[in-house]
């Protein structure tokens, strides 16, 4: 499994980027208000987010237009960011027919807030090259996140879409809306392609109370080493 940076943060990209295990980043409107963003220099925001990550990581940007035309048009200016960004798009009926449109240009696609299996079929058949099922927005009106992963995951497995991507590659599940090392770890034995995780949680799937505890063992074992 993949780890991406759910986050604008510059300083959290650059920090998670330099541990040598990002693999991508996903933005939304929220995070980027989040860091006091403004509209002029959205667009310059994402290629700075870009250059830290390199070419080789995927970094979604997200269109917040409603009709199929108007998602096309963002798609295209922000697809001309940088050759790494791939078109954020809400999953609803103008969302599908902009993926299709864009996939037929050459232009990959994440497809967000997508909640159940029909809905990340549609995607899939739509051309979308990443989709992205959440979680925690689940387990915030008392359902089970995980297991609607879980559906989302095996289904998609079920069928090759190479077909209807970009370049015929196979769509990858991105597990997002992730608020813990668990839900993490429930992913991966889920097979989920990519998890998009905040810095902080990115944090808690480093640490673990025995790493630090063995470590402080080492540390004065050591010393007592030095001191004899």
């Amino acid at each position: 499994m993949k780890f991406f940076l759910d986050t604008a943060d510059l300083a959290e990209i650059e920090e998670a980027a330099s541990w040598g295990a990002l693999a991508g980043v996903t933005t939304n409107p929220t995070l980027y208000s989040r860091i006091g963003g403004k509209l002029d220099d959205f667009h310059a925001h994402i290629k700075r987010i870009c250059d830290i990550v390199g070419p080789d990581c995927p970094v979604s940007a997200e269109s917040v237009a409603m009709t199929r035309d108007e998602i096309v048009r963002d798609g295209r200016e922000l697809a001309a960011i940088a050759p790494n960004v791939v078109v954020k798009i809400p999953t609803m009926v103008e969302g599908l027919a902009a993926t299709r449109a864009l996939a037929d240009e050459g232009i990959p696609v994440n497809m967000t807030l997508c909640f159940t299996v029909p809905q990340a079929i549609l995607a899939a058949r739509a051309g979308a090259r990443y989709i992205s099922p959440f979680v925690g927005r689940f387990d915030d009106i008392s359902e089970d996140g995980l297991a609607q992963l879980d559906d989302v995951v095996r289904a998609i497995g079920n069928y090759d879409f190479s077909e209807d991507t970009v370049n015929g590659e196979q769509i990858e599940i991105i597990a997002a809306s992730i608020r813990s090392a668990n839900h993490v770890t429930q992913a991966a034995l889920m097979g989920a392609d990519i998890a998009t995780v905040p810095f902080g949680i990115l944090k808690k799937c480093v640490q673990h109370p025995l790493t630090d505890r063995g470590l402080e063992s080492f540390l004065t074992d050591w010393e007592k080493v030095q001191n004899a």
